[in-house]
């Protein structure tokens, strides 16, 4: 399968609990909220513009990094599985992916690749972060590559319909 890569756009940097929205109007990022609960997202998070997932907000994508970057920072991310959940919303997929231009990462190109309990924090860490808000997160698991690239194809078409 080919690779997919797809331009992240980060709103949350790693170890941060705060929630940042980028208000496209407006042309600036906003705090949206903080995380009510006593953790911090364990890998940068954001979305890809143009697509709508089945929650009707772009779909999310998580980016592991060394070092953390900054809300508004496009990191060009090798796809290499996604994570499948449901909140609130529905179902609300989240691709995760490695900078494709960091070359500690050349040999990551699926879960496999990666340490496994880094996918139990990230899975963790959706599954509890809202508790405090009395909202619940159901974690149904990991998916490889080619699930994610069927979802992101999805999102594109979606994200296509809406404009």
């Amino acid at each position: 399968m080919s690779q997919l890569v797809v331009d992240a756009f980060i709103e949350i940097p790693t170890g941060s609990r705060n929630q940042y929205k980028f208000d496209a109007r407006q042309g600036f990022f906003r705090l949206d909220q903080v995380v009510y609960s006593p953790v911090c997202y364990p890998v940068e998070y954001g979305h890809v513009k143009n697509t709508r997932g089945l929650d009707g907000d772009p779909l999310d994508v998580l980016v592991w990094t060394r070092f953390p970057t900054f809300p508004g920072c496009v990191i060009a991310s090798k796809i290499v599985g996604v994570l499948i959940m449901s909140d609130d919303k529905g179902q609300n997929e989240k691709l995760l992916g490695v900078p494709k231009h960091d070359p500690w990462f050349s040999r990551v190109n699926g879960l496999d690749d990666l340490p496994q309990h880094l996918l139990k924090e990230i899975s963790h860490f959706f599954q509890i972060y809202k508790d405090l808000e009395n909202k619940k997160n159901v974690i149904e698991g990991w998916e490889d590559v080619s699930f994610a690239k069927t979802i992101y194809e999805d999102s594109m078409k979606r994200g296509q319909e809406k404009n």
